[in-house]
């Protein structure tokens, strides 16, 4: 019987989970691709090809040529063209496709969240009178913030922001999460921060310094995420599991 090739976008924590999962699976041929926005992505656990395919054309050339019977998007919440270029992909190639989307944050009691839909809007709103910001959004718009020069920025990023940002009062900080609530209320109150500007990502590996602003009554400027494309969605990697489990043929289903 041949394999039954999976292709994963990956690039989250979801996504290594899920190849690492299904890695040794007898019958299964899992192929893992990362956009390369990372410099040092993390060590994976099954093949791995780094870079874009061209679009959704160029996605699903490379399905229907790699004869690939599932596709699984478990890229970044905010990835928006990705998913979207998965979603045509498997429209185009007729291969099955399921979207590994992670649940958002929700407010609770004691957040002080203002909800926006861009990252320039978070800028704007966090008004004219300078302001000590924990800009945690990544590197790829951080450049939002020039806009707003009058604030000090805390910018932490797995990668340095390039090309440098244009502002006089900043600090930089490389590190990639999961990060834990008592150094995120330590980094908090060391640099003496007032607002927050953040993506609802979801999950739980850079939830603290939510957790955190809750603690400190820090606000939170959080950018809501786009409207995902249809296409079947899951929430977790076990999900993820019994979906594809599903749709594998008898012999490869587990437990037979």
């Amino acid at each position: 019987m041949a394999a039954y090739r999976v292709l994963i976008l990956g690039g989250t924590s979801e996504a290594r989970a899920l190849a690492t999962a299904l890695r040794d699976r007898d019958g299964l041929d899992i192929l893992l691709s990362l956009a390369g926005r990372t410099e040092k992505p993390s060590e994976q656990p099954v093949s791995v090809r780094i870079g874009g395919f061209g679009g959704a054309e160029g996605l699903a050339a490379f399905l229907a040529e790699g004869k690939f019977d599932l596709l699984v998007d478990a890229t970044h919440p905010f990835a928006a063209r990705i998913s979207a270029n998965a979603a045509e992909a498997a429209r185009i190639s007729g291969v099955p496709a399921i979207a590994l989307r992670r649940p958002q944050w929700r407010e609770e009691p004691g957040d002080r969240w203002i909800q926006l839909s861009t990252i320039p809007a978070a800028i704007a709103a966090l008004g004219t009178v300078p302001r000590r910001v924990f800009l945690a959004t990544g590197r790829q718009e951080a450049h939002a913030a020039e806009a707003a020069a009058q604030h000090f920025y805390l910018v932490r990023s797995v990668d340095p922001v390039t090309p440098p940002l244009a502002l006089g009062n900043a600090t930089f900080i490389l590190d990639r999460g999961p990060f834990a609530l008592d150094a995120e209320l330590a980094l908090l109150r060391e640099y003496r921060i007032d607002a927050i500007v953040a993506k609802n990502s979801g999950g739980d590996a850079t939830y603290a310094k939510i957790e955190a602003a809750r603690v400190l009554g820090i606000e939170v400027f959080m950018i809501g995420r786009a409207a995902a494309p249809a296409m079947e969605t899951v929430e977790t990697v076990g999900e993820a599991l019994a979906a594809i489990d599903h749709r594998l043929p008898p012999a490869m289903k587990r437990g037979v």
